[in-house]
């Protein structure tokens, strides 16, 4: 298959283009390469994949290819700029796109919501268009937890209703199902959306928690600690992310067998085994080898008490079944950040 990677330079994105070149797939790869949090880590991921030109040579709209996937380019372009987006459509006729590309985190949205708006409603619109106009089979989009906002009732089920999001990051993702839902219903192409619970790993984004604590930990400055600790989260580590998206790739809806006879399927994608905060900080003070100096702070705005993911519809219908503990994945976590791959360490 041919399929575009967007947001290829991220922390999911770039694990799945690897993933997916390595399998053999024809893999393009796009990303802004924004400066949302340090681009080094972002080029250092590129590097994982074999593009290797230098981040003051990085040209808009030329092709790169891996050095250590023959089948495998990436491009640095926004999803925002709908005509390179549809030339890029019209020349590589891509079977399948993966969307990642989208302005990320949930406090920032409070701050600077019209980065929002552009990035992951008008951005996702260009791909929706793009897809219908030159023949794309399956579209699958990163949807997000946050989703289920206010919602008591655990662990969240893709059944529930989600009608009171907490955040316009939230709203976003949201809108993006309600999208993808029209599109399939109007032009018969299959789209899948994955709500993706908290995520960590190697490569990850330096405004989450396990990098936040990783970095303060090991200086001896003390952590910020919301909700006073109070908060349980679906951590889950990236293999097995990377895994269950690509299985969703790999299940294409069928319209015959979904509901109203429309190609579309939104799936939870976590670990399912929720953790208390103060649990998984211990876990990185263990891995450090030294006890965290703690700032208990309220609640944020934005924030939510838990996730907590029920897996059993992606695990009936696509054959996911996440495989690392938290132990393995913190060890493995904190074996990258304190090695000289980190380039923030």
């Amino acid at each position: 298959m041919k399929i575009l990677v967007t947001g290829a330079a991220g922390f999911i994105g770039s694990k799945l283009m690897f993933m997916l070149a390595r399998r053999g797939d024809e893999v393009v790869g796009i990303d802004n390469i924004n400066d949302y949090y340090d681009p080094r880590l972002k080029y250092g991921r590129l590097r994982e994949c074999g593009i290797t030109c230098a981040a003051t040579e990085m040209e808009w709209g030329v092709p790169y290819q891996s050095m250590l996937l023959p089948r495998c380019r990436f491009i640095r372009m926004a999803i925002d700029d709908k005509e390179s987006l549809d030339a890029l459509f019209q020349r590589e006729r891509f079977d399948k796109v993966m969307n990642f590309a989208a302005q990320a985190g949930v406090r920032y949205s409070i701050t600077n919501p019209y980065a929002y708006l552009q990035s992951n409603l008008v951005g996702f619109l260009n791909i929706l268009e793009a897809c219908r106009n030159f023949g794309v089979r399956h579209l699958i989009y990163a949807s997000s937890s946050s989703v289920y906002g206010m919602n008591e009732k655990v662990p969240y089920s893709e059944d529930d209703k989600v009608v009171s999001p907490v955040s316009l990051y939230a709203a976003s993702k949201k809108s993006n199902e309600l999208m993808a839902h029209a599109y399939s219903k109007l032009y018969g192409f299959a789209t899948s959306g994955l709500r993706y619970f908290t995520v960590y790993g190697p490569w990850g984004r330096p405004d989450m928690s396990p990098m936040l604590f990783a970095r303060a930990i090991s200086k001896g400055k003390p952590i910020k600690v919301f909700n006073h600790g109070d908060m349980i989260r679906d951590f889950t580590y990236i293999d097995d992310i990377v895994e269950g998206t690509m299985a969703v790739i790999d299940h294409q809806p069928v319209a015959e067998q979904c509901e109203h006879g429309v190609p579309y399927k939104v799936y939870n994608i976590g670990c399912s085994h929720p953790v208390k905060l103060m649990d998984f900080i211990s876990e990185i003070e263990q891995a450090c080898g030294r006890e965290a100096e703690k700032e208990f702070l309220p609640m944020q705005p934005g924030d939510v008490y838990q996730t907590n993911a029920d897996t059993t519809k992606l695990e009936t219908e696509c054959g996911y079944k996440p495989h690392w503990t938290l132990h393995e994945g913190i060890a493995m976590f904190m074996e990258w950040y304190q090695s000289e791959k980190n380039p923030l360490r």
